[in-house]
C-alpha cells in the first residue's frame, strides 16, 4: 500500500466515487467524519457498500475506521461491518499493543459467528493520538499477527497535549509531533509492519504534500494517508520506486545472488552488506517485483 484515502462512512455517493480515486486502500470512516447522531446511518451505509464490493484485486483494499475502544461504540461498529468482510479495521487512539490484542479478540468472535476464516480481518492502528500512546510504541512488536501497519497523527495529539498549534511559522511539525512521527516509524519497524505517514491537511498545497511525502519515504515510511481524492496521485507517485531505483535494487539483489547469498559482497567497487540487500528487496516489493519479498516482512 502506498495511499490510504479516508472516506466518510455516511455518504454512499462519496464511497462510490472514492473507488475511482486510484488509492491502494480506502478507509471507510465511522469515527471523526461522522457526527454522533449519524453513527447508525454510517454503519448501515458502510456495510451496504462493503456488501456490494467486488473481490480483490479489482478494487482497492477496504478498511473500516471504527470508533475508539474507549468510546463505547466499537462493538456496534464491528457488529455492523465485520459480517460484510472488510479487508481490515483501522483502530484510532490506540495506546498500546494490548489494544490491538483487545480488538483482535472482538474480531475473532465476529469472524466465527459470520463463518469468516479466523484472522482474515487485518488491523491498522493509529498509534500516536494521545500523550499516553507515545510511551507504548514499542509494545506492538509481536502483539498480534493481524497487525499490518502503524500510522501516526498529530491533530488529536495536539488537542490531548493542550498545544496552541502543531506547526511552526514555516509550516513544519513542531518537536512533540516529530517525536510522535519518529516513534511511530521505529515502532512499525520493530513490529515488522508498514509505517504509514499522517495526513496533509491543506488539500490545495500539492507541493507541500509532495515534500512531506518525500521526507516520509526518505526516512522509511511506506505509505501516506489522504483526506481528498486529489491527494492520491501525488502520494502514489512519491511512494512508487522510480525505474532507476528499481534497476539499482535489481543489481544489488543480483550481486548477492552471484556471491552465493553471502553476508557481504561488492558492486561497482563498493562493499555491500545485508542491510543493503534488505533495502533493495523492499524497493522491489514496493515496485511490485516478483523478486524475493522483504525479509523482515514489511511492504
Amino acid at each position: 500500500m502506498r495511499s490510504l484515502l479516508f472516506v466518510p462512512g455516511d455518504s454512499p455517493r462519496k464511497l462510490a466515487k472514492a473507488l475511482e480515486a486510484g488509492a491502494d486502500a480506502l478507509i471507510l470512516d465511522l469515527e471523526d467524519s461522522v457526527a454522533p447522531d449519524g453513527k447508525a446511518a454510517a454503519r448501515d451505509a458502510t456495510a451496504g457498500f462493503l456488501r456490494e464490493a467486488v473481490p480483490l484485486p479489482a478494487r482497492p483494499r477496504l478498511f473500516v475506521r471504527v470508533n475508539a475502544l474507549t468510546s463505547g461504540l466499537t462493538d456496534a461498529d464491528l457488529d455492523a461491518v465485520i459480517k460484510t468482510r472488510p479487508d481490515g479495521v483501522m483502530l484510532p487512539k490506540a495506546e498500546h499493543g494490548r489494544d490491538v490484542v483487545h480488538l483482535a479478540a472482538k474480531l475473532a468472535a465476529r469472524e466465527a459467528l459470520a463463518d469468516i476464516p479466523a484472522g482474515a480481518t487485518g488491523v491498522l492502528a493509529i498509534a500516536t493520538e494521545t500523550a499516553a500512546s507515545l510511551f507504548g510504541l514499542g509494545s506492538y512488536a509481536g502483539c498480534s499477527p493481524r497487525l499490518a501497519g502503524l500510522a501516526w497523527g498529530g491533530e488529536d495529539l495536539s488537542a490531548d497535549l493542550g498545544a496552541e498549534t502543531n506547526h511552526d511559522e514555516a509550516g513544519r511539525w513542531t518537536s512533540p509531533y516529530l517525536l510522535a512521527r519518529n516513534l511511530c516509524l521505529a515502532g512499525a519497524a520493530a513490529a515488522r509492519v508498514v509505517a504509514i505517514d499522517t495526513v496533509f491537511v491543506d488539500v490545495r498545497d500539492e507541493a507541500g504534500l509532495i515534500a512531506e511525502a518525500e521526507a516520509a519515504r526518505r526516512d522509511g515510511f511506506s505509505a501516506k494517508m489522504a483526506i481528498h481524492p486529489g491527494q492520491v496521485a501525488p502520494i502514489n507517485a512519491v511512494f512508487t520506486p522510480s525505474a532507476a531505483a528499481v534497476a539499482e535494487a535489481e543489481r544489488v539483489v543480483a550481486a548477492f545472488a552471484a556471491a552465493g547469498d553471502a553476508g557481504v559482497t561488492t558492486l561497482d567497487g563498493k562493499m555491500l552488506d545485508r542491510p543493503h540487500l534488505l533495502r533493495a528487496r523492499r524497493v522491489l516489493e514496493r515496485a511490485g517485483s516478483k523478486d524475493t519479498p522483504a525479509a523482515d516482512g514489511r511492504g
